[in-house]
């Protein structure tokens, strides 16, 4: 019998474990609460050493160079606009470099053919018994899986109903950003231009498209007492802690007040001590958001494969996959929680003093041998060791004699009677040690 599962989340994480869980022969269904695909994210994402060979197993290493951002170096200046020093491409753009709404459409391109999507609703609740979980909608109508994955990110509905509310797994890194698109006024061609005052970053870049520019406006606080989807409740936060803020501020702030779509959110950890509460598990985000140049979207599509990888091997036994998958993916994403936990000292220095001091880092970096030693240890954090050979339908190659071919045994799960959200289970550990 085919089994049934639920992934909550289209973002990255979500369609990469739908990629292969759906050519392997599962009826997956994808819900995602944003009303369609969401393609517009500028904010790039990269991929180093064995991340690549990730890529290419999933047959999408070609789409991803032939959209690739092509970002230079970064130019750190100060209010008038002066160079003082470099920010090297390899510091951050990693081997390849793809905007995260570009790689959004080329892993749901891969995935739609073996997977059902379903957007604008979301998860409100979830019963599981000995056989399956009963899941409830904001919109759609009750239905019942084999298995449900929360891939939906650092504010997880999943997790919240499945292990308890998220401040008590969420780490704060003392900072919040905010990130919309702008006309590219600035002349930028495949670079970038970064300027501090304390305590707050202003970030714009150009990429592929040279008609548009990414902002990025960082900045230290606790998190903010707001709806997490009220729009102009988070351009008013992000107007008043930049309103005395130089160089190009004022006019970015006049952008923000007409920007169609705003990105806004502290930038956290969450700390969990187990990832999986009977037929539950969680992936990407919403079980260890790792915090900046933690390697997130490397690890999230690395978990989806390993996650789909487990439970081929474990041939229906989902609680031996899920151990096994937490025990391959904790330690890398640990030393990369550890690595992006000091992200607001570097990105956002509380002092003019500290903020050169960090401008005289870069300029050490600059250096050959510094860039080399840097990309060196980069990809030596990107190589997780993990990438394991799983017998999975959606590696390149024919399909073994007996097995479902890609796309194959697609079922709708069945309808199931009123349900009532899932209580925390006992046993849960909470959020481990900072």
């Amino acid at each position: 019998m085919t089994r049934s599962v639920l992934i909550s989340g289209g973002g990255i994480a979500g369609p990469s474990l739908a990629y292969w869980l759906g050519t392997s022969g599962y009826a997956v269904t994808v819900v995602e609460r944003a009303p369609g695909l969401r393609t517009s994210g500028a904010a790039p994402v990269d991929f180093r050493g064995d991340q690549l060979a990730l890529l290419e197993r999933m047959g999408e290493l070609d789409d991803i160079r032939g959209s690739q951002t092509g970002m230079g170096d970064q130019t750190v200046i100060d209010a008038s606009g002066r160079r003082l020093s470099t920010f090297p491409s390899v510091l951050f753009s990693g081997d390849v470099e793809i905007e995260r709404g570009d790689l959004a459409r080329i892993l749901y391109n891969r995935s739609a053919g073996a997977a059902e999507y379903v957007f604008g609703d979301h998860v409100t609740g979830m019963t599981q018994d000995a056989d399956g979980v009963d899941v409830t909608f904001a919109h759609g109508a009750p239905r019942r899986f084999d298995l449900v994955v929360g891939a939906d990110g650092l504010h997880s509905a999943v997790r919240r109903l499945a292990f308890g509310e998220e401040p008590q797994f969420r780490y704060d890194l003392g900072l919040c950003v905010a990130g919309f698109d702008v006309p590219n006024t600035f002349g930028l061609d495949h670079g970038g231009l970064i300027y501090n005052e304390p305590g707050r970053l202003v970030m714009v870049a150009s990429g592929r498209d040279r008609a548009r520019a990414a902002v990025c406006l960082m900045f230290t606080a606790s998190p903010p007492d707001c709806d997490w989807r009220d729009t102009d409740g988070q351009k008013q936060i992000v107007a008043e802690h930049f309103a005395d803020v130089g160089w190009q501020a004022p006019a970015l702030l006049a952008a923000l007040r007409d920007a169609p779509e705003l990105y806004f959110d502290t930038i956290s950890q969450i700390r969990l001590g187990h990832w999986s509460a009977g037929r539950v598990v969680l992936l990407g985000d919403a079980a260890w958001c790792t915090g900046p140049g933690g390697n997130g979207t490397g690890h999230a599509m690395l978990g989806a494969y390993t996650l789909a990888g487990e439970l081929a091997l474990a041939g229906g036994d989902h609680a031996a996959a899920y151990e096994r998958f937490e025990q391959i993916m904790r330690r890398p994403v640990t030393k990369s929680q550890k690595t992006a936990a000091g992200a607001g000292r570097f990105l956002t220095p509380a002092t003019e003093r500290k903020i050169r001091s960090r401008n005289r880092t870069f300029r050490i970096l600059s250096s050959s041998v510094m860039i080399g030693l840097f990309g060196w240890l980069a990809k030596r954090t990107a190589n997780t060791g993990s990438l394991r050979d799983y017998p999975l339908n959606g590696l390149p190659g024919p399909v073994p004699a007996g097995q479902p071919s890609p796309g194959s045994a697609r079922i709708a799960a069945p309808p199931c009677g009123q349900i009532r959200p899932l209580p925390e289970p006992a046993g849960c550990s909470p959020a481990v040690g900072t």
